[in-house]
């Protein structure tokens, strides 16, 4: 088998007996339910309900395994401590396991986002390097991940697509951002959506990142504005079906 270690991700484990309440009541996926094989994409989002890190948890026995951007676990990690106070729970690194992903590797979970974005999984690092194989299949699908795409504190987490790609429970009850994203759904109010177009037709007033390598541009356009030609087929039924009603 080709490689599948994805060394730009970087795994952090939350352990003790308090450790999934504390996360419940930070992130915007339910923490409580989550059973292993089962991960779920989540956000730490500000209070105004914009993105500062987004992440895919794992449970790992009484653990919670947080699979991160390896640029930003450090950071992640302190964020998380500065939230901890007196909890019993301990947070560090996992340098013993590593994230993995495949296209056809059927005997493990399908990325929670998307199925069509393949297969992930944790296990100790092998050779090589998955890294650029998954990026290139995750930005063709239009999905967007980290801080240099999804920016810290400058985009709602609603805006990244993220109820589309199961990045937040709307029943789960309190957390960071939640009162913003929850008003949001609920009154249909996501007028601006996180898109790639090509870098020739890229507007530099609603430009957030550039994919040199792709020829892309990554833009928070209005939804208005919009060219469904332009979207994933998964983003553009999503669009149609809200604009029906």
């Amino acid at each position: 088998m080709s490689s599948t270690t994805l060394r730009d991700r970087a795994l952090i484990r939350l352990s003790g007996e308090e450790a999934r309440p504390f996360l419940q009541g930070l992130i915007t996926r339910d923490v409580l339910s989550l059973k292993a094989g089962e991960p779920r994409w989540a956000g730490l989002l500000t209070p105004q309900g914009k993105a500062l890190f987004d992440f895919i948890l794992w449970a790992d026995g009484n653990d919670l395994l947080i699979d991160c951007e390896a640029a930003q676990a450090d950071a992640l990690a302190k964020r998380l401590t500065l939230y901890r106070l007196r909890r019993k729970v301990a947070i560090a690194r996992e340098e013993a396991l590593a994230v993995h992903w495949a296209l056809d590797a059927m005997e493990h979970p399908v990325d929670p986002r998307l199925p069509t974005l393949g297969h992930r999984w944790i296990a100790p690092a092998g050779e090589g390097d998955a890294s650029a194989a998954f990026r290139a299949r995750r930005l063709a699908l239009g999905v967007f991940e980290g801080v240099g795409e999804l920016g810290q504190d400058a985009v709602l987490w609603l805006e990244t697509n993220a109820g589309e790609l199961n990045g937040v429970d709307y029943d789960k009850g309190c957390y960071v951002g939640q009162e913003n994203t929850a008003r949001m759904h609920y009154r249909n109010k996501v007028s601006r959506r996180l898109i790639a177009v090509p870098l020739a037709q890229a507007d530099a007033k609603r430009q957030r990142a550039v994919i040199d390598d792709m020829a892309l541009s990554i833009e928070l356009r209005r939804v208005e504005d919009i060219d469904p030609a332009t979207l994933p087929g998964w983003l553009a039924d999503a669009l149609a079906s809200e604009a029906a009603g």
